[in-house]
């Protein structure tokens, strides 16, 4: 079973400058929700109700958003806009939320290797908040739950790209499993190649579920591209051993940490609202 779900919310948010000088970048609204509301959702539709979050300095807006405000909720109780906070305190009532602090920048690599305290020894799903995922069917971490019992081991989300564009991902090569068009069994695993380096163009994407093991190697992993710890780098000592599936999933996704990816997911959701 899936128990945790962990998100790293340590970053700068750099691309969001000035907007992220004392804003998270995870608490960005794509209309009236930040992103990290969103990624709290899908981890709950998925069954998940047990939140770890990797924060940083400046980040205490995001335990503020998941705690009860006595002051705000006694200024609106009774009015019409009572119910707008409905969504918000469902999840703070449904949820536990559980934070630790990653004092340095090392990587997505290390912030995971930082929310261990929280996890335990215990697979668990990560999602990055400023990948917006959305399904009109099950979410898409739901999916990969699915996934991860039939296969027992590290699960991560794929989705094609174009070519000129895999310096951004992690890129896998791997091969269909079990009849599937979307299951791939992963044999190599790289970390923002050059188009003419890549072994394909299926993407990694903000998703993951991983087996507890990850830590010990994540321990063991030196620091690769742009001196950072890579969760690329030590998926792939678990695939040398056939232990990674990677998941065509099934929905749409925004690079929300990007202006236009932000700008793309703002104005999705509003014409869904309004038609």
């Amino acid at each position: 079973m899936i128990n945790k779900c962990l998100f790293p919310a340590a970053g700068y948010g750099t691309r969001f400058l000035p907007a992220t000088k004392a804003t998270p970048k995870e608490m960005l609204p794509i209309l009236t929700k930040p992103l990290i509301q969103y990624g709290v959702e899908e981890a709950v539709e998925a069954g998940i109700t047990t939140m770890a979050i990797v924060s940083g300095r400046g980040k205490r807006a995001i335990e503020d958003h998941f705690d009860i405000s006595y002051e705000l909720e006694h200024q609106i109780r009774g009015g019409s806009k009572e119910a707008l906070l409905s969504e918000i305190r469902s999840l703070i009532e449904k949820c536990t939320f559980s934070y630790t602090r990653q004092i340095e920048m090392k990587g997505l690599g290390h912030a995971i290797l930082t929310g261990e305290t929280l996890i335990g020894n215990e697979p668990f799903a990560v999602i990055l908040a400023d990948d917006l995922c959305h399904n009109s069917g099950e979410g898409v971490l739901h999916q990969m739950k699915d996934v991860y019992e039939k296969y027992q081991c590290s699960v991560v989300a794929i989705e094609e790209v174009p070519m000129n564009e895999t310096q951004k991902y992690g890129v896998i090569a791997g091969k269909l499993v079990d009849g599937t068009n979307d299951t791939y069994r992963v044999s190599d695993m790289v970390e923002k190649p050059d188009p003419k380096d890549a072994p394909s163009n299926l993407a990694i994407i903000g998703r993951y579920i991983l087996t507890p093991d990850i830590f010990d190697i994540l321990r063991n992993t030196k620091a690769g591209k742009g001196g950072e710890i890579q969760i690329t780098d030590a998926l792939l000592e678990q695939a040398k051993q056939g232990r990674v599936i990677a998941y065509k999933f099934k929905g749409k996704r925004f690079d929300c940490g990007s202006v236009d990816g932000f700008v793309e997911a703002t104005n999705w959701f509003y014409d869904r609202i309004k038609s």
